[in-house]
């Protein structure tokens, strides 16, 4: 008869199972938390009368920071206005509407994805208004006192929409460059030039044809020799990417870099040391639709190979969403971001890129501790 040492087989069953813990179950995911400054949602829901919010944007102004976004019953519900936040003095001023849709005394559309930019002697504020995605059109409301104060509205020429959810950048030659794009045949990229600020106006053809290739919501980054790239949110699986050497007039074909896109809105800024951040929902997802239960950041020198940086949220919960980042870095260095809380809430993080430490990302997936 075979004897048995139970007390050794426990033994071993007990050591077993505690290195699959230490190899496996105790493994968190890189956060890359010291980098991170601050973190604060901009309101609460008691300073509000709106439910739900998303697509914020923010800009830095001479008396601090300034953020947008909007807010109503639910997206796509008329009620929905454009509402503007200040940080002066160490905190957030309590939300104001200021842009809705308001056609006359019984018609009212929604208003979408906001988005502010400082010329240096105005604030802009682009947004777009419509019954949805395929019918808006283009404002635009400036500030001459930081915020506090928005003119009338000015509605954009036909097939202008301005920057379409991430911010404008102003090239050396004096052109406003705007991230665009359009979801009425297919999604399909564009961008917008003015170089007036939003008096006059050219566009570019569309990137692509929406049908092959699906892509929404370009940002753009600058490189060292001038180069411009934009990454843009896609409709298949992997966030994409375009080049152009003659200032936003041509860009290069749509191609994956190797991130992952769940369908979810992206934002990038280039450093003033000249890496590039950018803030995205780092899932994998066949699906046409994705999570959004995960937002991350990451850093990279040329474009093409990006590294883990941070990780804003990670949340278990498959119905908790974090998205439409918008991103900055501002005058004393630091990068701030907004992005959708769950729909109810704007959270601000604030990063500091000299403490950023990275790590790779291998096979596509975001690495461990």
């Amino acid at each position: 008869m075979l004897n048995i040492d139970t007390n050794f087989m426990k033994r071993s069953v007990v050591i077993a199972f505690l290195l699959f813990v230490a190899t496996g179950w105790s493994q968190k995911p890189f956060t890359g938390e010291n980098a991170v400054v601050k973190s604060e949602f901009i309101y609460q829901k008691e300073d509000v009368k709106f439910p739900s919010c998303h697509a914020s944007t923010i800009e830095q102004t001479k008396d601090g920071l300034i953020a947008a976004w909007f807010g109503g019953q639910y997206e796509k519900h008329p009620d929905v206005g454009i509402w503007v936040s200040r940080f002066e003095n160490g905190k957030w001023t309590i939300p104001v509407e200021v842009a809705n849709g308001i056609q006359h005394k019984n018609l009212r559309y929604p208003t979408w994805n906001p988005v502010l930019f400082n010329t240096g002697k105005e604030i802009q504020l682009y947004y777009k208004e419509g019954p949805n995605c395929s019918d808006w059109w283009g404002e635009l409301i400036t500030s001459a006192d930081n915020g506090k104060s928005w003119s009338q509205p000015v509605r954009l020429p036909e097939e202008i929409w301005g920057p379409i959810k991430n911010k404008p950048v102003l090239l050396k030659n004096g052109d406003l460059l705007c991230p665009s794009s359009t979801e009425l045949t297919g999604w399909q990229v564009h961008f917008e030039i003015t170089p007036d600020f939003g008096k006059t106006w050219e566009r570019t053809p569309s990137l692509n044809d929406g049908k092959e290739v699906g892509a929404i919501q370009p940002t753009i980054l600058i490189h060292k020799n001038g180069r411009l790239q934009a990454l843009c949110r896609s409709r298949g699986t992997k966030v994409l990417s375009t080049w152009s050497d003659d200032n936003g007039k041509t860009w290069t074909a749509l191609e994956p870099i190797q991130l992952p896109n769940p369908n979810s809105g992206i934002d990038a800024v280039t450093l003033r040391d000249g890496r590039h951040l950018l803030v995205y929902n780092h899932i994998v997802s066949s699906e046409t639709w994705g999570d959004r239960n995960v937002l991350n950041v990451a850093v990279s020198e040329d474009g093409f190979n990006w590294k883990a940086a941070v990780l804003l949220e990670n949340d278990p919960d498959k119905d908790s969403e974090y998205s439409y980042p918008a991103v900055i870095q501002a005058n004393d260095g630091m990068v701030h971001i907004t992005y959708t809380w769950n729909r109810k809430l704007i959270k601000h993080v604030v990063i500091d890129p000299a403490k950023i430490q990275t790590k790779p990302i291998v096979n596509g997936k975001w690495p461990n501790n």
